[in-house]
């Protein structure tokens, strides 16, 4: 059965996008390599190797540069899963990681919306088991 394996953010700069990605939210840079072009072809994922990967990408024109921070209409546009949301809010927190809400308990989980350095929105999630 075929899965999706890349998912495209677009980013002002690759170097913030792996500050942020790798730095902060401690995810695997999975692949950079450097186009003939100037592109880069840059994975990020989540350090338990599971689940879709990140395609950073710089904007090539100024219809894609229009889209950062809003590849959704601002809604949540990407669900960050884990396994401990406790320890995970809290390091994010202290790592500077913007919520625009408390953790709260839906019938699907516990949920906080934060935003990237680039003004996309997220969820935090730890589904209910």
């Amino acid at each position: 059965m075929p899965s999706i394996a890349y998912v495209t953010l677009i980013v002002p700069s690759y170097e913030e996008a792996l500050a942020f990605f790798v730095g902060v939210l401690n995810f695997d840079l999975i692949d950079d390599n450097r186009m003939p072009d100037g592109k880069r072809w840059v994975l990020v994922r989540p350090s338990d190797g599971s689940g879709t990967a990140l395609r950073i990408a710089e904007p090539a024109n100024a219809r894609q540069a229009a889209r950062i921070g809003d590849q959704a209409g601002g809604r949540v546009s990407f669900f960050l899963s884990t396994g401990d949301f406790q320890a995970d809010h809290a390091r994010m927190l202290k790592n500077g990681v913007v919520f625009l809400e408390e953790p709260r308990t839906e019938p699907y989980g516990t949920v906080a919306v934060f935003l990237d350095p680039f003004g996309n929105r997220w969820d935090l999630l730890q589904p209910v088991d």
